[in-house]
C-alpha cells in the first residue's frame, strides 16, 4: 500500500476565482488517483488532527515568530494578501498548520514501511522564507519537515529534489547552511523567484542548482539526472530523500515554458527509487488541471510499479 496524506480541510485554503493555486488542484488530483488502475493500493490516511500534534515547534525552528503571528492575524481578521500573489484566507493558518502535519505524517510513514508515500496536501512551501511567504507559499513544509526527520532513529542525512518548474528559494534559504541536508533543484530559468543560479552551492557544497532553458525536453532533463544529480546524492549518501513535487514544467502549464509531459514524471520518479524507496513526495506547484492529475498519476504508478517488481 502507497500511503497519500489527505484531508479535505486543505481545500478551505481560498485564494480566489482566478488564482492558480486553487482548491479545485486538490480535487483534480484525488480524482484521477481514485480512478487509476491500481486504485485499491493506495491508502488514503487523514494528518494528524492540530489537536492531537501541534507543528508550531516545528515551524517555529524554522520561521520567526513575528511572520508565523503575521499569519494568524491575516486569518483571524478575515484574510488579506502577504504579496500580490499569495493569499491568507480565514482558514489558511490552520490548513498551513495541517498541511505540515501532513509531511510530518509522511515522514512517520516513509519510515515505518520503507517505502514511499505522497503528500496531497496545499498550500504549496518551497518559496517560502523564513521571514515571510510569497510565490503561493505560507510554510516551507519541505524544510521544516526535514529538520523533523533528522530528529528520527536512524536518519542523519536527508536529501531534498525540487522538481517544480520554479526554484524553490525558500528551502535553499533554510537548509544551504545545514550540512546534514542536502538540496538539488531543476528550475526554468530565467523565471521567477530569479533565484537559483548554478554558482550558488550552499556552505557545505550541500546545494545542487540546475537552471534549464525554456523548451527544455524529457531528454534535457535525463541527462541532468544521469550526469548530476544521481551523482550527486549518491556521494551525499541520504537516509531519506523528499521530492518537491510540482508539476508546473508540463508543456501546458500556464505558469511556465518547459516541455514535459505527465508521463516523463514517472520516468523522474523512476530516477529517485534508484536512489532510496524511502521517498516522501509533498505536492508543490502545477497549474493545468488535467496535466496535474496526469503527472501525480504517473508519479504514484511508478512508485507502485517498483514495489510490486519487487515483490
Amino acid at each position: 500500500m502507497l500511503p497519500i496524506l489527505y484531508s479535505d480541510r486543505f481545500l478551505e485554503h481560498l485564494t480566489g476565482p482566478y488564482h492558480p493555486e486553487k482548491p479545485e488542484r486538490l480535487t483534480a488530483i484525488k480524482r484521477a488517483l481514485e480512478e487509476m488502475p491500481g486504485a485499491e493500493q493506495l491508502q488514503w490516511v487523514s494528518p494528524t488532527p492540530l489537536t492531537q500534534r501541534d507543528p508550531l515547534d516545528w515551524i517555529n525552528q524554522i520561521h520567526t515568530t513575528d511572520y508565523v503571528q503575521q499569519v494568524h492575524s491575516l486569518a483571524a481578521s478575515g484574510g488579506s494578501y502577504l504579496d500580490p500573489d499569495t493569499v491568507v484566507s480565514p482558514h489558511s493558518y490552520e490548513v498551513a498548520l495541517l498541511a505540515v502535519n501532513a509531511w510530518l505524517d509522511g515522514v512517520d510513514q516513509v519510515l515505518a514501511h520503507q517505502s514511499p508515500a505522497f503528500v496531497l496536501a496545499r498550500p504549496p512551501g518551497h518559496h517560502a522564507v523564513p521571514e515571510t511567504g510569497m510565490g503561493f507559499c505560507l510554510f516551507s513544509n519541505a524544510a521544516i519537515t526535514a529538520h523533523y526527520a533528522l530528529t528520527q532513529p536512524g536518519i542523519e542525512r536527508v536529501a531534498i529534489l525540487d522538481w517544480d518548474v520554479h526554484h524553490g528559494n525558500g528551502t535553499q534559504a533554510i537548509v544551504e547552511s545545514h550540512p546534514q541536508i542536502a538540496y538539488c533543484s531543476l528550475h526554468q530559468s530565467p523565471c521567477y523567484p530569479g533565484t537559483g543560479a548554478a554558482e550558488e552551492t550552499g556552505l557545505h557544497g550541500n546545494v545542487l542548482n540546475l537552471p534549464m532553458p525554456a523548451g527544455s525536453t524529457l531528454a534535457d532533463y535525463e541527462s541532468q539526472f544521469r550526469d548530476k544529480i544521481m551523482p550527486f546524492f549518491r556521494d551525499f549518501k541520504p537516509d531519506l530523500l523528499f521530492v518537491s513535487a510540482g508539476y508546473d514544467a508540463n508543456a501546458v502549464d500556464p505558469l511556465a515554458g518547459i516541455n514535459l509531459i505527465p508521463q516523463d514524471y514517472g520516468v523522474f520518479t523512476q530516477y529517485c527509487l534508484k536512489l532510496t524507496p524511502k521517498i516522501l513526495f509533498g505536492l508543490e506547484g502545477g497549474y493545468d488541471l488535467s496535466a496535474l492529475a496526469q503527472s501525480v498519476t504517473a508519479t504514484i504508478q511508478a512508485c507502485l510499479r517498483n514495489s510490486n517488481t519487487k515483490i
